[in-house]
């Protein structure tokens, strides 16, 4: 009986230590990746100007003598600054920096005295030859909310939550240093997105969740119903004959000298890239609810732990679709306030490109959080159980 007793007192030990270990392992690695792709250029300039700058500016004076308004809040003209330089060569010193309107409320920004600014500044040797406004300086304020929200995180989550922002680091910058730069190269976006939303989906699951079978049913669950949407995606991408230039500045971005990309697969793309999350979402809930199950009840059948996971998922996936439909249509409401406006009839709303665009985000991804509910449930059902008939055997 000591000798069993010990034995398993042993395994137990070796077990609890080499779980951290391997973890501890993993967030390194994670965060040497994250290093390494911040360092990593993308390929494309970051300033095509030459002899060009931008600098945090503080305008001194306001000048709006060429300020027309031509219905009473939108403007044309343009609008002059004085302006002092905080930052770069020319810190402290005063310019004059134009600010045009064009007539469009979503471009055009006022400026006020005292206000605080991005510039690109103009020069030639020490000499500084015009200055242009770019917009209001907002990086402080993003920087502070950030923070606060990080802070709240840890404090709520502690070691999780410090390990779900490195996740999102590492997103972030997968996204900006990997995906955006192979889109503008033209591969195929399809496959390039479908590679991202896997080794992202893999490595958030497996950090936040922990090297364990419960990561692993997780990551089985929501990429299941990844493979789902992107199929659905693909084919009714195709059916409803939307092109991708409903994607915002994806017009312009043909204009820049880009008219290889193919747009209508980078907007399928992007179908099955905004329902990962709700999908990593819902796997990670039913294969932690089925671990507890499992853990409070170390005898029970995969089957019943399966129904339980299945019972759970009907839940998630029941208010998880409302979700999608809230993030999907929540920036078209000026849009369809617009239609009402107008008195569309509500067969041409449904019709029309833009709204057929939400309706097969909406849809599809909806598609996707059904399918990925009982797949996880059936590989956290079995994984689960498996393990502990496995350590009572060894016991």
């Amino acid at each position: 009986m000591v000798k069993n007793f010990c034995k398993k007192h042993m395994k137990k030990v070796i077990n609890d230590r080499k779980m951290p270990s391997g973890e501890i392992i993993f967030n390194i690695v994670v965060m040497i990746l994250a290093a390494l792709l911040a360092l990593m250029p993308t390929g494309f300039p970051e300033n095509i100007y030459p002899d060009s700058m931008r600098a945090v500016v503080k305008v001194l004076e306001v000048n709006n003598d060429n300020v027309l308004n031509t219905i009473g809040f939108v403007m044309e003209g343009e609008q002059v600054c004085k302006v002092e330089i905080l930052e770069g060569p020319f810190k402290g010193q005063q310019t004059y920096a134009s600010n045009r309107f064009t007539g469009k409320l979503e471009i055009d920004k006022a400026f006020t005295t005292g206000d605080k600014a991005l510039a690109v500044i103009d020069y030639t040797g020490q000499t500084i030859r015009n200055a242009t406004m770019v917009d209001h300086y907002r990086i402080n304020l993003e920087s502070i909310l950030i923070a606060i929200f990080a802070i709240f995180l840890i404090i709520f989550a502690r070691w999780i939550g410090a390990k779900a922002l490195l996740s999102f680091l590492l997103t972030v910058l997968m996204i900006w240093k990997l995906l955006v730069p192979l889109l503008l190269k033209g591969w195929n976006p399809i496959i390039i997105s479908l590679y991202f939303v896997i080794v992202t989906t893999s490595v958030i699951i497996f950090m936040v969740g922990g090297l364990n079978r419960k990561s692993v049913a997780a990551v089985m669950g929501s990429l299941s119903g990844t493979f789902l949407t992107a199929i659905l995606a693909v084919i009714f991408g195709h059916l409803f004959k939307i092109h991708g230039a409903v994607l915002p500045y994806s017009e312009s971005l043909l204009y820049a000298g880009y008219a290889h990309l193919n747009l209508t697969d980078i907007l399928i793309a992007v179908v099955f890239i905004a329902s990962a999350g709700a999908l990593m979402d819902i796997a990670i809930d039913i294969a932690s609810a089925v671990h507890e199950v499992v853990e409070k009840k170390p005898d029970i059948t995969a089957a019943e732990a399966i129904s339980s996971g299945m019972n759970v998922g009907r839940t998630v996936v029941g208010t998880m679709t409302t979700t999608l439909l809230f993030a999907y249509t929540g920036g078209y409401i000026s849009l369809l306030m617009y239609f009402m406006v107008l008195g569309t009839p509500v067969l041409d709303i449904f019709n029309l490109k833009y709204v057929s665009m939400e309706i097969l985000h909406t849809i599809v991804g909806s598609f996707g959080l059904v399918a990925v509910a009982p797949f996880t449930a059936i590989a956290a059902g079995l994984l689960l159980t498996k393990r502990k008939k496995e350590m009572t055997i060894i016991s």
